[in-house]
């Protein structure tokens, strides 16, 4: 018997749908979450200390870095709740065909861009 699947498959070459695209983002949009929130608590926790603790939090959030970091992990949640919203209408049945998972991630990534972008505009 004669095998002639594939022995090496270059991920890189494939086209993928839409759909898949906001999946594979909304796994990881949830390690950025999963990493982000240790960081967020840590400076919680930092600032809750002390006066002196709370004043170099603020000014940690004043640089570019800290306050680029808090907006990516802000950005990862907001992410991860609308597309993940739209796993959950998926779920119900909404949806479910072809054409339909293709506009709801369309919709979803336009959701998320504005959520983002809002987001973006409050914090900075």
């Amino acid at each position: 018997m004669k095998d002639n699947r594939p022995i090496n498959i270059d991920l890189t070459t494939f086209k993928y749908p839409l759909p898949a695209i906001t999946s594979i983002l909304h796994r990881i949009s949830g390690i950025v979450i999963f990493v982000g929130v240790a960081l967020l608590l840590y400076l919680l926790q930092l600032s809750l200390e002390s006066a002196a603790g709370f004043d170099l939090v603020a000014a940690w959030l004043d640089n570019l870095i800290v306050k680029f970091l808090t907006w990516s992990v802000l950005a990862a949640l907001l992410f991860h709740l609308i597309v993940g919203f739209k796993h959950l209408l998926m779920d119900l049945g909404i949806g479910e065909t072809r054409a339909g998972g293709v506009l709801a991630a369309k919709l979803a990534l336009l959701l998320a861009i504005i959520a983002m972008l809002a987001a973006g505009v409050w914090l900075w």
